[in-house]
């Protein structure tokens, strides 16, 4: 096994919960494919989240790309491949900037949709900040891949919102909190859901496999392996734009 020839993952976090578990899941897919203590190289750049919260209350994306600019030129300049960006909201933006970054990324509702195919589901809850459940991004990868798309009420989807910045991205867990999510998800299974994404990077830090209603599909840990399985594959990435996730990459398992 030669590291070296692997390709250098470029993780550029938004909020530090969700980008902590995006590394924690990279570092363990390495260790199920290679073996103990291995993984790909990689490089984490970690701008805070703060700096981007008023543009992004104000609908202002000019002044939130600068930041997630600046996060890929920093993995680009430490050796970075390709960049996964563990927010799925990031995505908003990033799919406007893309072809002006310097190196590919891995898009990360490509990812989620993919896999809600590969399981044959149809009908799939969608669950993370307000961008996320009501916005473009999973709105045109769901229909992209003959998909419908459940979210939340309205009083629903606000509670989702402000847990997810009041608590979740701030490391607090509430049982009220995992409580209402349940309840949230249990009312999408009852009109029809199949599964449910968790589409924002810390809602799996407090709903998983154990306690949630529907099969879930978990973002950032599909993202992340995702990203692993690419990295010590042999396919040859084009130099910008959005990486195939569907291109089949050697399995060193």
């Amino acid at each position: 096994m030669n590291i070296h020839n692997f390709k250098k993952i470029g993780i550029c976090a938004h909020s530090y919960e969700g980008g902590a578990l995006c590394f924690l899941e990279a570092c363990r897919e390495g260790g199920r494919r290679l073996g103990p203590h291995m993984h790909p190289n990689i490089v984490l750049s970690a701008i805070p989240m703060g700096l981007s919260m008023p543009a992004w209350e104000a609908d202002h994306y000019d002044d939130v790309a600068i930041h997630l600019r600046n996060g890929v030129h920093e993995v680009e300049k430490s050796g970075a491949h390709f960049f996964i960006c563990p927010d799925n909201t990031a995505h908003v933006v990033l799919e406007q900037i893309i072809h002006s970054l310097p190196i590919p990324g891995l898009h990360i509702a490509e990812v989620v949709c993919q896999e809600a195919v590969d399981n044959q589901w149809k009908k799939v809850a969608l669950l993370g900040t307000k961008w996320t459940m009501t916005g473009p991004v999973y709105a045109h990868q769901l229909k992209k891949n003959g998909l419908e798309r459940l979210i939340p009420n309205e009083d629903d989807r606000a509670f989702i919102n402000g847990a997810i910045f009041d608590e979740l991205c701030q490391g607090i867990f509430k049982p009220t909190t995992l409580n209402r999510f349940i309840r949230i998800i249990e009312d999408l299974k009852h009109s029809g859901a199949d599964c449910v994404i968790l589409g924002c990077t810390e809602i799996p830090l407090l709903i998983n496999r154990e306690n949630s209603p529907l099969p879930i599909l978990d973002s950032t840990r599909l993202l992340s392996q995702k990203a692993v399985q690419i990295a010590v594959s042999e396919i040859e990435l084009d130099t910008q734009g959005w990486i195939n996730p569907r291109v089949p990459a050697r399995d060193n398992r």
